[in-house]
């Protein structure tokens, strides 16, 4: 069932509920005053009888009887019965509609007025004393108008519930289908995006209700989708351009290898070669590796306590031991040991300070890079200065992003993705990456890190 239908339905009956309530309410009050105004007319029928039958003018039964029958406003159906206090009846009007018990009689007697109900025969008895006797007074008729009149009520009622139940319905239907109309463009146009489309955005209200932030959050998951598809495709792209550099370059020599009948020392050049190459391309391939993983969710990436200066003393031996003719001179500020530590990964982490230490060992052209790491409010600020060629300004900007590499560094070895994979592992971090050059002061890398 749709939505527009369950609301219309549910408003219905509410509506419909209401209504009925409303109706029995009113039907059930109209009978009481029907009721009550009956039974003083059946009590005013009982008093008159008794006093033009007993009272000080007191006429004859035969007289009142021809009254009674002649009277215009007589009650359908009327019937008089007059007991003494033996229990007989003194005057009947001459029909035979009721029947008394001596028990009602008694009770009459006790109360001094009684009224029920015997189908639709209404009764009310009524104690009458005069100088002679304790007379009971029995005045019964059926209000045949006031039931017509609440049967027409009923009527009217049941009619007026019908119709409103119906008009509530299409109206119910019609502002049903208009508050969820801009649901329809949504789903409209949400029917038209698709891969090759991601470019399409939903229509924002100018309200800011409910279904205009909806549209403006599915905008927004609409730009990230957008994003990492892009980012995937230039990815592809780009590492099938990287794999595939290296890869022709192996094949090539293996054919001229194979071609040509070189001499022992000309192969064993030829396999350095090679083998150099495929170095590269497994470097190349760990470095696309890895960028994929720190590219996952945050969520799986484990967080501990880490020791930041101790960290950065092993990146330095594990630089070292890579490049013997680094120069790395790491300088830690003044401060409590447990100041240094971070919440992150340890693994991720070595990778960033790595990637960042060995970038500036080969941008220096005395291949020196400097680690200076200090305490600035609740955050670490690492800095990594080498005084290697300055990169341009308007390639600030896109250094960091996969596969761009500064017009600096086109003569040294790198395939452009350290950079943004160390710049993701310090998002996954919370913390900061920023970049400074010019010619006077060099390059310097500065990365800022939550305190643990």
């Amino acid at each position: 069932m749709t939505i527009r239908n369950r609301l219309t339905f549910l408003f219905t009956a509410i509506v419909s509920g209401l209504l009925i309530l409303f109706g029995l309410v009113l039907y059930i009050v109209a009978e009481r005053l029907r009721e009550s105004e009956y039974r003083q007319r059946l009590r005013a029928e009982a008093t008159t009888s008794a006093e033009l039958l007993f009272g000080r003018q007191a006429i004859t039964p035969q007289l009142y009887r021809l009254l009674d029958k002649n009277q215009m406003t007589v009650l359908t159906q009327e019937e008089i019965i007059i007991y003494n206090y033996r229990n007989q009846i003194v005057y009947e009007s001459g029909t035979d509609y009721l029947t008394v018990s001596k028990e009602q009689l008694d009770q009459i007697r006790l109360e001094g007025e009684v009224y029920w109900r015997v189908g639709d025969r209404e009764i009310v008895g009524v104690l009458f004393t005069n100088h002679a006797d304790r007379l009971v007074i029995l005045a019964s008729a059926v209000d045949k108008y006031g039931f017509s009149k609440q049967w027409d009520l009923a009527m009217l009622l049941v009619s007026g519930w019908f119709l409103a139940t119906i008009i509530v319905f299409l109206a119910g239907r019609f502002f049903a289908g208009r508050a969820l109309k801009p649901i329809r463009r949504v789903i409209a146009s949400v029917d038209t995006i698709t891969a090759s489309q991601l470019s399409t955005r939903l229509t924002e209200g100018p309200d800011n209700d409910e279904l205009s932030q909806l549209a403006q959050r599915f905008n927004q998951m609409l730009d990230r989708l957008e994003d990492a598809f892009r980012l995937q495709r230039t990815f592809v792209s780009n590492a099938s351009h990287e794999l595939r550099t290296p890869l022709t370059a192996i094949t090539g020599q293996l054919e001229v290898a194979l071609m040509a009948g070189d001499t022992e020392a000309d192969l064993r050049i030829m396999v350095q070669s090679v083998l150099n190459d495929v170095r590269d391309l497994n470097r190349l391939t760990n470095g696309l590796l890895s960028l994929a993983n720190v590219s996952l969710d945050e969520s799986v990436v484990a967080m501990v306590p880490v020791a930041l200066d101790e960290l950065v003393w092993q990146t330095r031996s594990d630089l070292l031991r890579v490049r013997s003719d680094a120069v790395v001179v790491v300088e830690i500020g003044t401060t409590l040991p447990t100041s240094w530590r971070v919440n992150g990964n340890e693994a991720l982490l070595r990778t960033a300070l790595f990637n960042l230490s060995e970038n500036g060992v080969k941008f220096s052209p005395n291949h020196r890079v400097s680690i200076k790491l200090m305490v600035e409010a609740d955050s670490i600020v690492l800095t990594f200065h080498n005084q290697g060629t300055a990169i341009p300004p308007a390639e600030l900007a896109d250094i960091f992003k996969p596969f761009r590499r500064g017009s600096n560094g086109q003569h040294i070895a790198g395939h452009g993705i350290g950079l943004s994979l160390t710049q993701r592992i310090i998002q996954l971090h919370y913390g900061r990456l920023s970049v400074q050059s010019d010619d006077t002061q060099g390059t310097i890398f500065t990365l800022s890190l939550p305190q643990s």
